[in-house]
């Protein structure tokens, strides 16, 4: 959506015409409410933005088919080492040299993706922050074989759709979830050794730290089972680490399939 709405063509993959369906519908949607703000007295031009953004917007199920074409590829698919790499292994085949591959990934080492393709010099991490609309923010991860003049297009991509750039080495959760997910860990730590109550810890974090969500709506809004991946794929990575170390109670949440807004309760109960 937003690389579309800044005047690049953009061609969305996906597994199901189904799925891209939806995914195109959801777009709109969300179009429909940047204008409201944006072109708040023009509803004209407001229109006009709308289907200018569409027409840079295809669809397609084969990401082989539609790669040729492709300066920039830009992976978000499922948080799985392998099913990535099969991914980017068999889109390398295919993509002009010129192209650079992106993942947007949270949790896992640049460095791994880009050794399963040939192009490890043309190789980055963009991670984007949700919801991508509103959050100014881009991640834009340097690995040790990433060139420097695709370090800058990386940055220069990111600011040409909006975004804030900030740069990091290629460690484990970057900038934001290196700091972020020991927090919310350390917050379920001091919930379960009863020192405050989740509520009260909440409360404490948006008033005294002047946070949007506390730690425990932050983690039923990213996701307990996400959550409990990053963290479990850290931990085998550092054991030793304290910041790292899995928390029974989370483990326990997600055994019961109390994965937080999406199933309707996680730490809260949800309507």
């Amino acid at each position: 959506q937003v690389a579309a709405a800044s005047g690049h063509t953009v061609v969305l993959v996906d597994q199901s015409d189904e799925i891209l369906k939806k995914s195109t519908k959801g777009i709109e949607e969300s179009l429909k409410r940047v204008t409201k703000k944006k072109f708040a007295d023009k509803p004209e031009a407001g229109a006009e933005f709308i289907e200018k953004t569409l027409k840079n917007l295809s669809t397609s199920t084969d990401a082989v088919a539609v790669v040729h074409s492709t300066d920039l590829v830009i992976e978000a698919i499922v948080e799985n080492q392998e099913i990535k790499n099969e991914l980017f292994k068999r889109l390398d085949k295919f993509a002009p040299e010129h192209t650079i591959f992106a993942s947007n990934t949270s949790s896992l080492q640049i460095t791994q993706l880009a050794n399963s393709t040939t192009r490890q010099d043309r190789f980055g991490g963009l991670h984007f922050f949700n919801p991508v609309p509103m959050m100014k923010l881009v991640e834009v991860i340097k690995t040790p074989m990433t060139s420097q003049k695709t370090f800058e297009s990386l940055v220069d991509f990111s600011k040409a759709v909006g975004k804030s750039p900030v740069s990091c080495k290629d460690t484990p959760g970057f900038i934001v979830n290196r700091l972020l997910v020991p927090y919310m860990m350390e917050a379920v730590r001091l919930f379960e050794r009863g020192d405050a109550s989740k509520e009260d810890i909440d409360v404490a974090m948006k008033l005294g730290a002047g946070y949007p969500m506390g730690p425990f709506e932050l983690l039923d809004y990213v996701g307990l089972d996400t959550s409990k991946y990053i963290i479990d794929g850290w931990h085998s990575l550092e054991p030793n680490n304290p910041l790292f170390a899995p928390s029974p109670l989370l483990n326990k949440l997600v055994q019961e399939k109390k994965l937080g807004k999406k199933t309707g309760e996680g730490f809260y109960k949800y309507k």
